[in-house]
């Protein structure tokens, strides 16, 4: 067995190789004449078609609650504060969608997504396009967290809750031969210091997803989102902190995101429903993260030594006084790096489901 394994790992390797050579320059010439003479002609019309959106009472769920309306999209929208939701279904019928249900929902309990989906069809008896959104985001030092328990919650929201939404979803998307739009991060590809639930919740997003699209072939269409910083509660610093609570912390903020500039929503929502309506398989935005999936597969050592230059300190010194939060302080970019909406103080108590 042993031979045979040495005898393989040389093997595969060539054969790999040689196959690359001769696909990679096909698949990219297919891929560009698709994206140029195909793709443009092709655009999906969701004018009386249903999307459910799940983490719709703020920030990328409400922009892509706006974006479908423009469109004629009947609208489901979903989360736990159901006076928020109702505010932004009122502002999504203005804006053009023809129909609004708001379910309130704990979309970390199977039960909830289950009764999610079947209020649903018993709405609207379809279902065309599903927006798993909803996202938690926690930011400390692995080894600072005081209780390990409550970090489960991360995975719930983040990971369990678009499951679950799926699971039940499935039948009624192949019937239409609808989209899954999931909104996983590019830290789910670029892992950051201090966020290693977070990370570990997006990356399983990607994978999981990435295999029911080898499973479902062309009967659901899926994209996956990976954006980097964008305006929402997340990064006005809305945090599930060290001792599993989950509070504000502008200061936290500053050192997670630092000189990285901080998008706006609106115009990330309008770059996804475009892309989903398209077919695209993958959404980063900005487009300037891309070229760090690369470095992180060739040369890893350098996110790594990013990670702990600027976002660790010294022992016995508070987080607070990390290299990004220090450069963002003293060259005030913030001005020029985070939208108004997110510099301003941040007091009110936030629900971290969205």
């Amino acid at each position: 067995m042993d031979i045979f394994n040495s005898f393989l790992s040389v093997i595969i390797h060539v054969v790999i190789a040689v196959f690359l050579l001769f696909y990679l320059p096909i698949s990219w010439i297919w891929r560009l004449t698709a994206f140029v003479f195909v793709k443009p002609f092709y655009k999906e019309d969701v004018r009386g078609k249903v999307v459910l959106i799940t983490g719709a009472s703020s920030g990328i769920g409400e922009e892509l609650a706006y974006q479908y309306a423009t469109r004629g999209a009947s609208l489901v929208l979903v989360a736990r504060r159901e006076h928020a939701l109702k505010k932004v279904a009122k502002a999504a019928l203005g804006k053009g969608s023809p129909d609004v249900l708001v379910i309130k929902a704990d979309i970390s309990k199977e039960s909830e997504c289950k009764r999610v989906i079947e209020e649903t069809i018993a709405h609207f008896a379809q279902l065309n396009h599903l927006v798993v959104n909803a996202g938690l985001l926690s930011s400390s030092l692995f080894e600072e967290i005081t209780n390990i328990s409550a970090f489960n919650q991360v995975m719930d929201v983040n990971f369990w809750g678009a499951v679950y939404t799926t699971y039940y979803a499935i039948p009624y998307l192949k019937n239409s031969q609808g989209n899954i739009i999931v909104t996983s991060s590019v830290a789910g590809r670029v892992p950051t210091a201090r966020m290693s639930f977070y990370n570990a919740s997006k990356a399983a997003l990607i994978r999981f997803y990435e295999t029911l699209r080898a499973e479902f072939g062309s009967d659901i269409r899926i994209t996956i989102l990976t954006p980097g910083y964008v305006a929402s509660e997340l990064t006005k610093g809305k945090f599930l902190q060290k001792g599993g609570e989950i509070g504000v912390s502008e200061e936290i903020r500053d050192v997670q995101v630092g000189l990285f500039p901080v998008g706006y929503t609106d115009k990330f929502a309008e770059i996804v429903v475009e892309s989903a309506c398209r077919g695209d398989e993958y959404v980063t935005w900005p487009s300037w993260y891309q070229p760090f999936h690369a470095i992180m597969f060739f040369a890893p050592e350098i996110i790594n030594w990013y990670s702990r230059s600027f976002y660790l300190t010294k022992p016995g010194v508070d987080s607070s006084k990390a290299l990004s939060r220090k450069i963002l302080e003293a060259t005030g970019a913030k001005k020029f790096l985070y939208p108004s909406s997110i510099r301003s103080p941040t007091t009110a108590k936030l629900d971290y489901t969205k």
